[in-house]
């Protein structure tokens, strides 16, 4: 069986801009509205967001930020510019960050603790 790649490493906190703040905003309340594991959000190339939660059923698992990637494309967007995760995790889920990495290569995800704390960002 073949081994999953490595989960991108987090890098220090950085300071968000107002934008990418009312991201991690999204998030948390995509995941508190339905007590998920994780909560998710991003924003298009024109200003437009989309925040999702994981989902955990017996015939889907997916991960929020695949979720909100997923949301985005089927709305149009052909660019992200950036992208949040909240979740107890202290690591970025590979299936997310190849999801945003398909519709973005340089986008920042930034990973937050649940309270909003910012964990990391990563940019590659």
């Amino acid at each position: 069986m073949p081994e999953s790649p490595a989960a991108p490493s987090v890098p220090t906190p950085t300071e968000l801009s107002v934008e990418d703040a009312k991201l991690v905003i999204l998030a948390r309340g995509a995941r508190g509205r339905v007590g998920a594991v994780e909560g998710a959000a991003v924003r298009d190339q024109d200003g437009r967001t989309y925040a999702a939660a994981s989902v955990s059923l017996p015939s889907l698992a997916i991960t929020a930020l695949q979720l909100a990637v997923a949301s985005a494309a089927a709305a149009g967007a052909s660019r992200l510019e950036a992208a949040v995760v909240v979740t107890e995790a202290s690591t970025l889920d590979t299936a997310g960050h190849a999801a945003v990495r398909d519709l973005a290569t340089d986008a920042p995800i930034h990973l937050a603790a649940p309270d909003g704390t910012i964990l990391g960002t990563v940019v590659e």
